[in-house]
């Protein structure tokens, strides 16, 4: 039997465990700590989001990290991105520092690709992109993304961070909506 939950007016199935889930951030901790062995990276979080996806991967990595945060917003109330991106920043100094971009889905690339574009303009050693969740079928805009939680179909979301008019957020799987 299928795990329904209903949030506001729509339906949506569990889609990712929390098991799974769980196993798939110690992965990706620990690429980055071999990736990053020697190093003190910024993780920059994509707020509100990605969340509780950074505090679990922080909590599994083991090297040293500094973590920032920012605001990237491209869904407002709607059910996908229409490419209009607000991005509020905290100021912070970035020159010459690696940066981890963490965020919860990666849909059209539209919020990452004018995100990294501002980053860039702080001249930091190097900027990779970690997500939890990666629509390839949504794509827009070409990304290299380096760390990726899972592939998806181009299916509305909500749990483990990702929200629906926020809610949902503290569900501890990944559910999709049910049409």
């Amino acid at each position: 039997m299928e795990d329904i939950i209903q949030i506001k007016e729509l339906s949506f199935k569990k889609l990712l465990s929390k098991e799974l889930i769980k196993k798939r951030v110690k992965e990706l901790a620990k690429r980055i700590d071999k990736d990053y062995c020697g190093k003190n990276p910024i993780l920059l979080l994509t707020l509100k989001g990605a969340i509780i996806f950074a505090a679990d991967l922080m909590r599994e990595m083991k090297i040293p990290t500094q973590i920032e945060t920012i605001i990237a917003k491209s869904y407002g109330m709607n059910l996908s991105s229409e490419g209009k991106v607000e991005v509020i920043e905290n100021p912070i100094n970035l020159n010459d520092k690696d940066i981890i971009i963490i965020e919860d889905i990666v849909d059209t690339g539209y919020t990452m690709q004018s995100l990294i574009k501002r980053l860039e303009s702080f001249n930091p050693s190097s900027i990779e992109i970690c997500t939890l969740l990666f629509k390839p079928k949504n794509i827009v805009v070409p990304l290299q993304i380096k760390y990726i939680g899972f592939e998806i179909e181009p299916l509305f979301v909500v749990g483990y961070g990702l929200d629906y008019a926020e809610e949902g957020r503290n569900l501890r799987e990944i559910y999709i909506k049910v049409d």
